[in-house]
Parts: C-alpha cells; structure tokens; sequence
C-alpha cells in the first residue's frame, strides 16, 4: 500500500505539503498494533529556522515542502508493504513502515533519507542546504501510538544535544558489528560484479488507446544479508562511496540489454544522475553503451532531475544536446516536486515533462491541485513537450489526467514493476490484450502476471 493511501480518506492534508497530520498517525500506529512490525522514524529539519531567518518564511516553506515531496520519493522507492509518511509541525516529519525488517535494514534507510534530504536545494539567488537529524525505532510488540511517538520524541531531543550526530536510535544503540554503513560501502563495487544489483521495469501507458509506450529502469541491491535496498538508499550508499558512475553505467548497460528484445513500439527510460553529467564524457559514454547493446537510440529516453543539473546548467545542457542530436530523447524528470525552475524548459533539449506524482495526487479532489495540472499541460503544449503523469494510482485520476492532454500514464494502477523476463513477457502479449493486464505482486515484487477482473 502506498503511504498516502494510508490514512482516513477524511483528515485533513496538511496545505503546505499534502501529507496527513499528527492524529492520522496515531489513528494508523494503533491499527498497527499488535500487526506486523511496525518501523518508525521521526525527521527533523535542524536549519529550517536559520533559513527563516535569512531568506523569509517562504524560503522556509519551500524547503518544507521540497523535503516532504524528497521524504515521499524515498518511501514510495524503498518499501513494498504500507507505509504511512505524515508532517508533525514545523519541519518536523514521521515516517512508518510495517514490513519485516531488519535492524540494520532500518538504518541503512534512515542513513538513505538524511542524504536525500540533505542534498543542495536550488532557491533562486542562493542553494539552500537542509541537516536533517533522524531518530529510529522497532515497534516492540503491541506498542501502541503514544508510547512510540513520545519514545520518538524523547531520541529527538537527546539527538539534538548531541553535535554532529545525524542518526540515534531509541535505545541508544547503533547497528551491530559486521553491518555498517562503510562496509556496505566498500562491498558496493563487490556487488555490482556478483550480479546483486537487479533492474526492474515499470511499465509506462499512452492514456490514448492504453497501449504499452515504455517502460523506466529502477535498481535494487538484493544484498545477502540485508534484503531489498531500494534505488534511493542504493545510490545514497554509490555517492558516499564515490561510485555513482560505476553503478549507474552497471544499470544503464543491463537495462539496454534486457530492453533490447522488446517489441518496437516500447521505449527504454533510464535515469540520469548528477554524478553522470559531472563527466564529460558521459555523452560518448552512454552512446557507447547504446551502441554495444543494438538498442535503438531513437527509443531511449534519459530522464535528469532539476537536482540533477543544477551543479552546472551550461555542461548539462551541452551534453544532453549532444544525446539529443543522437536520436535520444530527454525528460525532465519529478516536474512540479518542491522547486520548479521554468528557465530549464528554455535552456535544455527537451521532449517530455514528467509530473511528479505530488501533482497528480489531489487533482480528482483539489480544485487547486486540477488547476495547476491544466496550467502546466498547456505550457508543455506551448513548447511542444509532451507531458508523463506518474504515480497514477486511481482510475479517476487516470482519467483526468487523460482528459487534461498528459500523453503518457505511470503508476501501480496498470502495473508494479517487474523483472526483466516478467516485462518481456508482459510487452510482448500486451499489444494483443483487449483490456490490458494488472501487475498484482504476491510479494516483494514477484512480478506475477494476473488478468483484471
């Protein structure tokens, strides 16, 4: 279940964010209890006040809200059983998970979230950085709303005494000897050699005629010990230890090759990060990796984060020029997540806009929220891109976004993601089906292909 489908459909959206309060995270900790295991972890925003008073009250909203849309990413990515995200007060935020666990796993995500909440956030004159701390906790069974929230508490307040701490758990403890952080590290390169690192596809739709239009490669590290490490904590643990190109190429070159078999009409998306557009070579480097997979470059689609260029626009947009002059089309990827700078639609060789699916979330519900989705798709019309909704999740919000002009649909509403041979499968048959198939997963992502009904 996804995490803002968690709560009661009648608490009220937080405005700034979007994200449930403090009573609908009580409401879901007591329908938690005595359940599966339950994981919480309480997020503070420690600058947020200095920035209030530096830049305003709006710089301050803005990088609330960009760590809420940066907290949702991370838990949409790293779990696959429910979850429940909610922003408490301030710059002060919980996120819950109940699914097996393991003490380690946990902190390793907690470890993931502070450096995806930590990264540069652009504020027009200026770069505004966030230091985030954490606190951590297992559920202990039966452990009902209040003594898990004021256990959160109680580790926040010891966590801010202690300078230049970023993560403490409840007890007080760290990860056991033999799982830390910095051997994760050092095992990542490890990993990639011993074929650990599995690509999935999620399947992307035309919202004319439903066909099967594409599909956008995600990571996971199937670690031995650990379990799942979803692709945020995958490429926080690559940056630490200075090996984002390398596993980035890694993901690159077996997505290519799976996607190679693929039906015609169905286009490989691969993400692109920071670290990839830091090389000057990376242009050569992916072409290179087209060429030796005999994937069409006319079916590639690369798609960059405003996080992901913001180092240096001018390099970015020399590069992905070069990719698009190719053949290679290029989106821009989480359109609408906290800061928007329009003067990349100009700068940058673009062919489609990704929503982010904070923007699709409340537009079957929020007059607003449909009305920013109109304004956005018409300017996307005016500059000829085509524009991606993800994270559809509802029937009517596949509808909507069908009826507003988006070209494209992603989201758990037609399909999860699959492994490579799942996907094959799937694309192949799909062009014959008279009403296309769900991807319903039995587990971890077992990618069973099961009928509608």
């Amino acid at each position: 279940m996804d995490g803002s489908r968690a709560f009661d459909p009648a608490d009220e959206r937080d405005a700034l964010t979007g994200l449930p309060g403090l009573e609908a995270a009580r409401r879901t900790l007591d329908g938690w209890a005595g359940d599966a295991p339950a994981h919480g972890l309480l997020l503070a925003l420690s600058r947020l006040p200095a920035i209030n008073l530096a830049y305003g009250n709006a710089a301050g909203d803005a990088v609330i809200a960009e760590a809420a849309a940066r907290l949702v990413h991370f838990a949409a990515a790293e779990f696959d059983g429910p979850w429940f995200a909610a922003r408490l007060a301030g710059g002060t935020f919980l996120l819950l998970a109940r699914e097996p666990l393991s003490r380690e796993r946990w902190e390793l995500l907690g470890q993931g979230l502070a450096e995806a909440i930590a990264r540069p956030i652009p504020g027009g004159k200026t770069t505004l950085r966030l230091s985030p701390r954490i606190a951590l906790l297992r559920a202990m069974p039966g452990e009902g709303a209040e003594s898990l929230l004021d256990r959160l508490g109680q580790t926040m307040a010891v966590l801010e005494r202690r300078s230049g701490r970023r993560l403490l758990w409840a007890d007080g403890a760290v990860v056991r000897p033999g799982h830390s952080a910095a051997e994760l590290e050092t095992d990542l390169l490890g990993a990639i050699d011993r074929d650990e690192i599995e690509i999935l596809f999620q399947a992307q739709f035309a919202l004319v005629g439903n066909a099967l239009v594409g599909a956008e490669a995600l990571a996971r590290w199937n670690h031995p010990r650990l379990g799942r490490i979803g692709a945020v904590a995958l490429f926080a643990l690559a940056e630490r230890a200075d090996h984002v190109a390398q596993l980035s190429h890694h993901i690159a070159r077996k997505a290519l090759a799976a996607a190679a078999g693929w039906p015609p009409a169905v286009r490989l998306s691969l993400n692109v990060t920071s670290a990839d557009l830091a090389a000057a070579s990376y242009a050569e480097t992916i072409l290179g990796l087209v060429g030796a997979s005999g994937f069409p470059a006319g079916r590639l689609t690369l798609e960059v984060t405003e996080q992901a260029i913001i180092g240096d626009i001018g390099e970015a947009r020399r590069i992905l020029g070069v990719l698009a002059a190719a053949g290679i089309r290029i989106a821009l990827d989480d359109f609408g997540a906290g800061f928007c700078n329009f003067r990349y639609l100009k700068l940058l060789p673009l062919h489609y806009l990704k929503l982010d699916r904070a923007m699709i979330d409340g537009i079957t519900s929020d007059a607003r929220d449909l009305a920013v989705l109109r304004g956005i798709v018409a300017m996307a019309g005016a500059l000829g891109l085509e524009v991606i909704a993800e994270g559809v999740e509802e029937e009517a919000q596949a509808a909507l976004v069908a009826r507003e002009g988006c070209a494209a649909m992603q989201g758990f509403l037609r399909a999860r993601p699959m492994r490579a041979a799942d996907f094959l499968a799937f694309a192949a048959a799909e062009p014959h089906k008279k009403s296309p198939a769900r991807i319903t997963p039995g587990g971890a992502g077992d990618g069973v292909l099961r009928p509608d009904r």
